[in-house]
């Protein structure tokens, strides 16, 4: 009989082998997170200065892309940071080199060259969680980018801002400038959506911007009252404005030692625009005191040879564009053509795209429109399709039009299509040499939001008719950066067709015209115009699943599918529950 006890001296040596080995894997562990806590608290990495000597184009001008903050996974106002790594990486590769403050000073006072294609980055509001996702992409690509921050935070007890310490530490890696975003966000001459008047507040006494219709910032009116008259005169006015600049100077000169020399006034699009002449040059008098270097306006990236320096203009990418929707911006403004991102492509070769841009992404299909028109993908071999049904959810804005269509027949121009826009579903026909046809429409049940989640957008100079008027945009209207979830499964049978959405059937044994027999699945996106700030609009597509049951056994085929299934979609499921729950500890701790 074999003797299968273990020698005691094995058993020993294995044990203190285990241990060693153990001792070894920690250490390494430890290593490495020593080396990414100290690299995140020193910056030991420094930025590359870029080789000027090469820098030649004069006429070209800059683009300016500036964010309002980075999070973890992102929200209704911050980028996530998986995102924000890949627009980087998408101008990176398309040959964007970041410059200075002192580039743009130069350019524009000693006619200095900048690069083919210059980019002016910066991050406002002064968050922390800005400077700790930006960090690491700016060493990743080798960019320089200004940190925006807010006088009035400088030295309080709000976790969520940068303090001067650490701003001005990350200003030795080279990869950071800094640059003020004013001295405080405060609002005045402030009305709610029935039209009474609540006078001043500042950000953080506004728990519920929902109900606020018309105001205006501190520094971009006089101060009136209910009546919309005047409670101070030029002299008071200008003292007040000055009172701020006089203020913003204070704190920069004792916290960092000096005023940065950029400025981007709260809140763009103002001075010179519609608002008071005197308070306008109230406040172009300070800034010119100053600042070296003033972004004036937002919507427009591109700042031309001819500019003043006073007075630029960038772009704030919201969380919902896409990468491909930013450099749909870039290129609308520019005039220049640049290359988009396709994402998978093996799933991208089994469409043909014939208007907008188009990225396979995970489990996504993202369809960007045009500048004021149309995106549109048309399924390769759905063209002779008789009886299909498709299945996606629609993740797009609320405000916004996703459009699916089944037979679609490009020659005869006929199509069933369904339209899913301002959170009202539309099924229409189209037959051979017609119109469309309306067949069948519903509002849908209301999405939910926070007030937490509102872009608070609409600063403007008003009358008192208009805020005795109450809410000018209409109660029943979504607020533009609010995403929809819609799961819509759309399917033809014969001349019959159903419809449900959220897995509820609006629509079973609905007749189509026998005229529209067969033909393509084509999905389409475009921007509504209740976006008044954007024409460009992400139709978003998830879990997409077309089947023909055209088939004399009675078999279901698949045409297309990006659902995560099998071990791949355990694996996506899990890592979207830690996600959640990573997320979930950091909002609550």
């Amino acid at each position: 009989m074999v003797n299968r006890k273990r020698n005691p001296a094995l058993n020993v040596r294995r044990k203190n082998r285990i241990k060693v080995e153990k001792t070894i894997l920690q250490a390494l562990i430890l290593l490495v997170l020593g080396a990414l806590l100290i690299n995140a608290l020193f910056h030991i990495q420094r930025y590359r200065e870029p080789d000027k000597s090469e820098w030649t184009a004069r006429q070209q001008g800059f683009i300016a892309i500036s964010y309002f903050g980075v999070g973890r996974s992102g929200s209704a106002k911050l980028v996530a940071k998986r995102q924000l790594d890949e627009q980087l990486r998408a101008l990176h590769d398309l040959g964007y080199v970041t410059i200075s403050q002192q580039d743009i000073i130069d350019y524009y006072t000693k006619g200095k060259p900048l690069p083919d294609k210059a980019l002016f980055l910066s991050f406002e509001d002064g968050r922390n969680d800005s400077a700790l996702f930006a960090q690491p992409l700016l060493e990743k690509y080798n960019y320089k980018a200004t940190f925006l921050s807010y006088a009035d935070k400088m030295g309080n007890s709000e976790r969520k801002f940068l303090q001067p310490k650490e701003m001005l530490r990350m200003t030795k890696t080279g990869f950071w400038e800094l640059g003020t975003n004013g001295y405080r966000l405060s609002y005045i001459n402030i009305f709610d959506k029935e039209g009474r008047f609540l006078g001043q507040k500042a950000e953080k006494e506004l728990t519920d911007k929902s109900q606020i219709e018309y105001y205006n910032h501190y520094l971009m009116d006089f101060i009136r009252d209910e009546n919309m008259i005047p409670l101070e005169d030029r002299d008071e006015m200008e003292a007040r404005i000055k009172g701020d600049y006089d203020a913003m100077q204070d704190i920069y000169t004792e916290t960092l030692g000096y005023v940065p020399s950029v400025y981007m006034i709260m809140h763009a699009n103002a001075l010179g625009e519609g608002m008071n002449r005197l308070v306008t040059e109230a406040n172009n008098d300070n800034i010119g005191k100053l600042f070296r270097i003033h972004f004036n306006r937002e919507g427009k990236a591109l700042n031309s040879p001819d500019e003043s320096i006073l007075d630029l203009t960038r772009v704030q990418p919201a969380p919902y564009w896409s990468t491909n929707h930013l450099l749909m911006k870039i290129a609308k403004d520019t005039g220049e053509p640049v290359r988009f991102v396709q994402g998978n492509e093996r799933e991208a070769e089994q469409w043909n795209l014939e208007a907008g841009a188009a990225e396979f992404k995970d489990n996504e299909i993202i369809l960007t429109s045009s500048p004021g028109e149309s995106g549109q993908l048309i399924l390769k071999g759905s063209e002779s399709t008789r009886d299909v049904t498709v299945k996606a959810e629609a993740l797009g804005n609320v405000v916004g039009k996703q459009s699916i269509y089944l037979r679609y027949d490009r020659e005869r121009d006929s199509f069933v299509r369904l339209i899913l826009e301002n959170n009202d579903i539309r099924l229409e026909q189209k037959k051979p040499g017609q119109t469309e046809e309306l067949l069948f429409s519903r509002e849908l049940d209301p999405v939910t939001w926070s007030p937490d989640d509102l872009a608070f957008d609409k600063a403007s100079v008003y009358t008192k008719a208009q805020t005795a008027a109450g809410t000018a945009s209409g109660e029943d209207e979504y607020p533009i950066n609010i995403g929809g979830n819609r799961s819509i499964e759309l399917a033809i049978n014969g001349s019959t067709l159903k419809l449900t959405v959220d897995k509820q059937v609006l629509l079973a044994g609905m007749k189509i015209d026998e005229s529209i027999a067969a033909g393509g699945v084509a999905f389409a996106s475009e921007y509504n115009e209740h976006n008044k700030k954007d024409d460009i609009y992400d139709a978003v597509f998830k879990n997409v699943e077309i089947l023909d049951t055209d088939d004399a056994s009675g078999k279901e085929s698949h045409l297309f599918s990006n659902r995560s299934a099998g071990f791949k979609g355990l694996i996506a499921k899990a890592r979207e529950a830690v996600n959640n729950a990573v997320d979930w500890a950091i909002e609550t701790f």
